[in-house]
């Protein structure tokens, strides 16, 4: 035991065992359980063939060009799924999409407009 200065005792805690929570307990960014049904931003716009490559993907969403049911992404690990609206800015012009389809390997162009709803 060890008293502070107002000779209230308390245990000491080691540093390395403060404030952690085991990992597999931690929510994820958005409260929703792990599981499918659900795919990182950067990777669902590489999926839908909104963007090349997954590193063009992943630059307009850290350059704040990608907004999910409104709110800008801030991280790359922002988890998308069926029923979200996205809203991109490519070439100047804003695109408004509905997510309808999380797929796991990416396909053909087809199979990249099938992923999505146009909204605009």
């Amino acid at each position: 035991m060890i008293r502070d200065s107002g000779g209230r005792s308390f245990e000491k805690t080691p540093l390395n065992q403060r404030h952690r929570a085991p990992v597999e307990a931690m929510p994820s960014d958005d409260g929703a359980p792990e599981g499918e049904g659900r795919q990182r931003i950067d990777k669902w716009l590489w999926h839908a063939r909104l963007a090349r490559t997954r590193s063009v993907a992943a630059a307009l969403a850290s350059a704040g060009h990608v907004r999910v049911n409104g709110a800008r992404v801030r991280a790359l690990g922002r988890m998308v799924r069926s029923g979200d609206v996205i809203a991109v800015v490519l070439d100047r012009a804003v695109r408004v999409l509905k997510v309808i389809a999380i797929v796991e390997r990416r396909g053909s162009a087809e199979a990249g407009r099938a992923l999505y709803e146009e909204l605009t």
